[in-house]
């Protein structure tokens, strides 16, 4: 007799995909500066397989400063490749992508999730009433109204930018191969300051940028109010694609046989 929960059905499996056990798909800016733990570009960020792939021309400054000009043809190439491989989502490493969110998903078809953006409308509605969400971002003069209607998030949002520091927005928009961490976390705390400073009704913080994410905790920690990334909603999305299986331990749930 089969224990409780088993199935007497003989076991299945079902192909079609080229690698197996990474549901999510990155589609990666082509840039060489360094990618520390905690940026989505290193791979040990992740607690689970990803599956990587660097589209060609797509760098930080022409995706950041120049809206990803001429570069849909190439993302849409590049994460249907993805898909092919064998990914059930796709993601990509740069929050001024969600220009592309609509064309991305309606091309391949599967789960898609291009912008830490998205999550300013879910966070909030999490939020106390006469709080709203302020973003950071690594250019404030070039994130526009259109970046954050095309993430499902009011125009109006409240965004300060890391161009006045000394490290951050210049090795990351300039690809430069060698950053001073310390500095860069500098730069994002004094934005974050200054970002709260001008409106005390932030509640809580959405990073942009998928490379502030090593600094949420130090950040969390200078403004004393939440703080969302790319990590936060790469999470949260893949446990859709891949939900947590439970053991039912039906033989301890039994009552204790009678004295």
């Amino acid at each position: 007799m089969s224990a409780p929960g088993s199935s007497d059905r003989p076991q299945v499996a079902l192909g079609g995909k080229a690698i197996y056990g990474a549901r999510l798909g990155v589609l990666m800016l082509e840039a060489r500066f360094p990618r520390i733990a905690g940026d989505m570009g290193n791979a040990t960020t992740w607690p689970f397989p990803v599956l990587y792939r660097v589209v060609g021309g797509a760098s930080p400054d022409r995706v950041v400063r120049h809206k990803a000009e001429g570069l849909l043809p190439a993302f849409l190439e590049a994460a249907q490749e993805l898909v092919d491989l064998g990914a059930d989502g796709i993601t990509t490493n740069c929050g001024f992508l969600s220009l592309y969110q609509a064309e991305i998903a309606a091309h391949v078809r599967v789960p898609v999730a291009t912008s830490s953006l998205m999550q300013i409308p879910f966070v909030e509605r999490l939020l106390p009433p006469g709080k709203r969400v302020g973003v950071l971002t690594i250019s404030a003069s070039t994130l526009t109204a259109e970046h954050l209607r095309a993430a499902g998030a009011d125009p109006g949002t409240p965004v300060f930018g890391t161009e006045g520091g000394t490290e951050f927005s210049r090795v990351i928009l300039g690809d430069v191969p060698r950053l001073d961490v310390d500095a860069a976390e500098r730069d994002i705390l004094q934005a974050g300051r200054e970002l709260v400073g001008a409106h005390p009704d932030i509640g809580a913080i959405v990073l942009e940028c998928t490379n502030m994410t090593p600094y949420a905790a130090a950040l969390r920690h200078e403004v004393n109010r939440p703080v969302f990334d790319i990590y936060s909603l790469i999470t949260w999305f893949h446990a859709g694609l891949r939900p947590r299986g439970f053991e039912q331990g039906f033989h301890d749930a039994r009552p204790e046989p009678a004295r």
